[in-house]
């Protein structure tokens, strides 16, 4: 089965009625844009809404292929440098909604996860987990893997709120932060416009 490449549902980050500040055209030549977030991998996007659509903060629209109801096309993805200042306010609080709607996600990932390199496990890269934490993991997931977030952090003592800590991954991988990758697609040569 091929691999899905699209998003189909994305989280409202910012509308901007009136075009994106930041393009040259005349204010009667530019059109209406949503910036969002893919909820799937993570994609930061602009589309292009229908007429007389209305949306609002954190609000979840189809975007995927087949009948939208509010989206005309998706114009372009974007990079985090191009979000508006509400869109960033935004941001973390639709990944930490995205977080908690698929926890089994990133359960797979405490699951899965494997060293990077000799001295570094992807583990690591979630803030607050250091060398003590991962290898209580390891150690945790070598008996049974962990059945649930909640079962990880019992089991796990000393960690944080992980839904907190993998919000804080994912926003520092949309930032560009970190050259590791581990739920933020990266952005591919051939951006995803108009399907």
């Amino acid at each position: 089965m091929a691999q899905k490449k699209f998003e189909d549902y994305g989280i409202v980050l910012d509308f901007l009625p009136q075009g994106h500040p930041n393009d040259p055209r005349p204010l009667h030549l530019r059109e209406p844009v949503v910036q969002l977030l893919g909820e799937d991998f993570f994609t930061l996007l602009e589309v292009i809404p229908k007429r007389e659509a209305r949306f609002e903060p954190q609000e979840r629209v189809f975007i995927g292929k087949g009948e939208r109801d509010k989206v005309e096309r998706i114009r372009r993805r974007i990079g985090y440098e191009d979000l508006t200042s509400a869109a960033r306010a935004e941001l973390p609080s639709a990944v930490r909604k995205l977080v908690e709607s698929r926890p089994e996600r990133f359960l797979e990932f405490f699951n899965k996860a494997g060293p990077l390199t000799t001295r570094f496990h992807q583990l690591e890269l979630i803030p607050g987990i250091g060398k003590k934490l991962m290898w209580s993991i390891l150690e945790e997931r070598e008996k049974a893997p962990f059945s649930s977030l909640e079962d990880l952090k019992s089991r796990v003592k000393g960690l944080g709120d992980l839904k907190e800590m993998i919000t804080e991954r994912v926003v520092r991988e949309l930032k560009g932060e970190d050259r590791y990758r581990i739920f933020v697609r990266p952005p591919s040569r051939r951006a995803e416009e108009e399907e």
